[in-house]
């Protein structure tokens, strides 16, 4: 819990930008992190947890405060379901895997997803057809400014697509202390994404099961995205866009047989990886910001970059998507 001065952050951020924190430190429960808060009540304070979901532009003039409340505990039981509640500063993946080898369902399509716990709700982490929200119980989370515990159930989080009311409303106002999940202990297997189904096929998968779903999933990962340990990056840079049925109707009529997923009778999900890849910037790369190679939604450092040079990288992608598809791309990565 100590406090330690001009703080080096590359290795606490996936990107690997070379960001100095003018100060920094750790806490494992709520008492800790109030305490940081009193005797540092001057700074500026930014909590941090698994660094994978945000780009340091600069070096920051305040408090960071990385997260790493442990624990798993199975909190109640039902005939169908199990409730689970674990630390905020666990590893996402090490959870999804204690889930896994113990067959509660729900969360496997959400295999190798990097990050911490306490980020799975704020962003309401999504892929392969499975959201939070879709086993999210509820939460405990810490005021800064109050310096206390407050309770949220679903409705709470107002959770939307890679969205809730951490990023909106109450932005930068509480540090998310740990999740409880309900899980299934009789799993529904969801493989409606085909390459799901097509990895089960080649894995020559006869009996299925919720294992072999997150083995499908990680082998999916691995063979699309670059590893944080050997390329630096956060993942998706951008949100998936919706837009209105008219819009989608205007570019579908141009002839360029635009993918898309229909979410309603009048909105429609657009891959940003697609239009990123259709503007050319695929594989684009200026000194060592660049878009990785495999996949176009992946903004990717590889070795020395600033977090400055990625950040015009983006804005660069977005105004070369509005230019050709009037759609302006909206970042899924924080950027400080």
């Amino acid at each position: 819990m100590q406090v330690q001065q001009n703080f080096p952050l590359k290795k606490y951020n996936t990107f690997g930008i070379a960001a100095i924190a003018k100060y920094f430190a750790t806490f494992s429960s709520d008492k800790d992190l109030n305490h940081l808060i009193e005797t540092n009540n001057k700074e500026q304070k930014t909590i941090l947890g698994g660094g994978s979901n945000i780009l340091f532009t600069k070096n920051y003039d305040g408090l960071i405060l990385k997260n790493e409340i442990p624990g798993i505990e199975i909190i109640k039981e039902e005939e169908d379901y199990v409730f689970i509640k674990a630390g905020a500063g666990i590893s996402w993946h090490s959870f999804v895997m204690y889930c896994v080898q113990n067959n509660y369902g729900g969360i496997e399509n959400l295999s190798l997803i990097p990050g911490n716990v306490g980020a799975s709700p704020m962003q309401n982490i999504g892929a392969y057809g499975v959201e939070i929200k879709d086993v999210f119980y509820s939460l405990e989370a810490f005021h800064l400014k109050e310096k206390k515990r407050k309770a949220f159930s679903a409705p709470d989080c107002e959770f939307g697509y890679r969205e809730s009311v951490f990023k909106k409303n109450y932005k930068g106002q509480f540090a998310i202390l740990n999740v409880t999940y309900r899980l299934n202990k009789n799993p529904v297997f969801n493989i409606s994404y085909g390459a799901i189904e097509n990895e089960l096929e080649k894995m020559k998968v006869e009996k299925l099961s919720i294992k072999a779903i997150s083995e499908a999933v990680i082998n999916i990962r691995r063979s699309k995205l670059p590893d944080p340990a050997l390329i630096g990056n956060a993942g998706s840079f951008f949100k998936n866009p919706v837009i209105k049925k008219h819009e989608f109707l205007e570019l579908e009529s141009n002839g360029i047989g635009i993918p898309f997923y229909k979410t309603d009778e009048e909105n429609y999900k657009i891959p940003a990886g697609w239009l990123i890849e259709q503007c050319g910037w695929k594989g684009f790369r200026k000194g060592d910001a660049g878009c990785y190679n495999k996949q176009a939604l992946v903004l990717v450092n590889y070795g020395n970059a600033g977090g400055e040079e990625i950040y015009n990288l983006s804005q660069e992608i977005k105004i070369s998507v509005k230019e050709k598809f009037n759609i302006m791309l909206e970042r899924e990565v924080n950027i400080l």
